[in-house]
Formats: C-alpha cells, sequence, structure tokens
C-alpha cells in the first residue's frame, strides 16, 4: 500500500508573534503548493490563530502542540480541544515526550486527550517513544506496546481513521542524536505488527508512523528509505526554512 508521506514541524515553545507569522509566510512560498506530502505545523498556542490566517488555502494545515481532555472548566493556561479547531486547527499532537516527561501526562491522561481530540474531529497525532534508561534495559516494546494499548483502547478502526503515530525515542529528542535508520525501522515494524494485531492489517498498512528524533536534512533521505517510516516528526530543523523545506522534499535513491 502506497502511503502519503507525512511532515511535521513542532515549534515548541519558540518564536514571537511577528516571527511565528514571517516562518508561515516563508514555508507558504516554498511548500504552499507541495502534493508529494501532508505538511503539518505546530506552532505555540498564542501564535495558532495569525499562522492559520497565513496559510489559508495552501497545502500546510495547522495543530495545536497539546490539548486539555475536558471540553471546558476551571484549568488554569489549558486548552480546549473546541478552542483548536475553533482558530483553524485540523491536528493535535498527543502524548509528546516532553508532555510525558516534563509535565508529567501519564498514559491515562494521554489516552484522555486522545479521546477527546477524536470526539472534536480532531486528527491526532499521537507520540510513542522510550527513554534511554528504558532502551538499556531491552524495554522498548514493552514501553511501546503499552502506550499504544493504553491510548487506543475502546477506539475502533473508524474512529481511528485517521490517526497518525509518531515514533519518538526520547533519548534522541533535543540531544542531536538520531536512531539509525534500522533502528527506527525496528520500532515502526513492531508498531504496524501491534496495529495489525490489534486493529486489522488493512488498519495497520493504511496507518502513517512518523520518525521523530532529531530530523535533519542530511538524515532525512535515509530514514525514508526505510519501509515503516512513512515521514517525520520535526523540532529544531523545522524553524529553519531550508532545512525543512530539504526534509519535506525528501529523495529516495
Amino acid at each position: 500500500m502506497t502511503r502519503t508521506p507525512v511532515f511535521g514541524g513542532n515549534w515548541k515553545m519558540h518564536l514571537d508573534l511577528n516571527e511565528a507569522i514571517a516562518l508561515a509566510g516563508e514555508l507558504r512560498n516554498r511548500l504552499g503548493s507541495h502534493r508529494g506530502a501532508e505538511i503539518l505545523i505546530f506552532p505555540s498556542a498564542p501564535f495558532l490563530r495569525p499562522v492559520v490566517e497565513r496559510l489559508r488555502d495552501c497545502a500546510i494545515a495547522v495543530g495545536g502542540q497539546d490539548l486539555h481532555f475536558e471540553t471546558k472548566g476551571a484549568f488554569t493556561g489549558a486548552t480546549a480541544p473546541a478552542m483548536l479547531t475553533s482558530v483553524g486547527c485540523t491536528h493535535a499532537l498527543i502524548g509528546h515526550s516532553e508532555r510525558r516527561h516534563v509535565f508529567g501526562d501519564d498514559d491515562a491522561t494521554v489516552a484522555r486527550k486522545l479521546t477527546a481530540a477524536l470526539n472534536e474531529g480532531l486528527v491526532p497525532v499521537l507520540c510513542v517513544g522510550e527513554t534511554i534508561e528504558e532502551r538499556r534495559a531491552g524495554q522498548t516494546f514493552v514501553v511501546i506496546e503499552r502506550q499504544l494499548a493504553s491510548a487506543l483502547a475502546g477506539h475502533d478502526t473508524a474512529a481511528l481513521s485517521a490517526l497518525i503515530v509518531a515514533y519518538e525515542p526520547v533519548w534522541a529528542i533535543g540531544t542531536g542524536e538520531t536512531a539509525s535508520p534500522a533502528q527506527a525501522q525496528e520500532v515502526h515494524a513492531f508498531i504496524r505488527e501491534w496495529l495489525s494485531d490489534n486493529l486489522g492489517d488493512p488498519f495497520a498498512q493504511a496507518t502513517r508512523i512518523q520518525y521523530g528524533g532529531s530530523v535533519k536534512a542530511d538524515n532525512v533521505d535515509g530514514l525514508m528509505t526505510e519501509k515503516d517510516i512513512d515521514g517525520a516528526l520535526i523540532g529544531g530543523a523545522s524553524l529553519k526554512v531550508d532545512d525543512f523545506t530539504r526534509i519535506v522534499r525528501f529523495e529516495r535513491p
């Protein structure tokens, strides 16, 4: 099955308003009519609306970096799912490693956030991945299986039809390290096999699995040669127009 590659730029807590609008404009000029891949941008919450406006009627979609699992309430600093859709977001990151390991989102919280995103009609980009301690202990597959099983429990393939999974080894985020293509492929293949065993092979073969661990312009080509790597979730390199453009326009031998 041919899966359309999907690339997401996670801007994290960077840029001010003018810089965010300028970057969105540059990306529109470079990639606004690109049809070789699906392109997603995840700006900081205060900049979502102006970035959506800058990218209107082009090939680049916008998503939220996080959301709350409740629809409304006394949750200071949180963003409800409907707030994202009301400003034009179509996607949401769910369970990013920094939400899990910096802000303390556990598996149960991630599962509730994924359900909230689905209920609001947002496409969830579910992030899973192991720490360096878990990898060294031989627990990579145990951790990935636990995270998938918890997040996707109770949902059928119809509800999850647009799901994107992002494998982000925690040890390769913001460290400058990256898994080798073979290491990444091994985990991606495990994820696809788990999806096949639990949600059926047609669903597994249609679901796109991104790699998200220090993807750069100089390593994307090797990663994208692997059969189960369907794109990338990019951090720092997504803030550099030339680098992000090169990643999206990856080259296979």
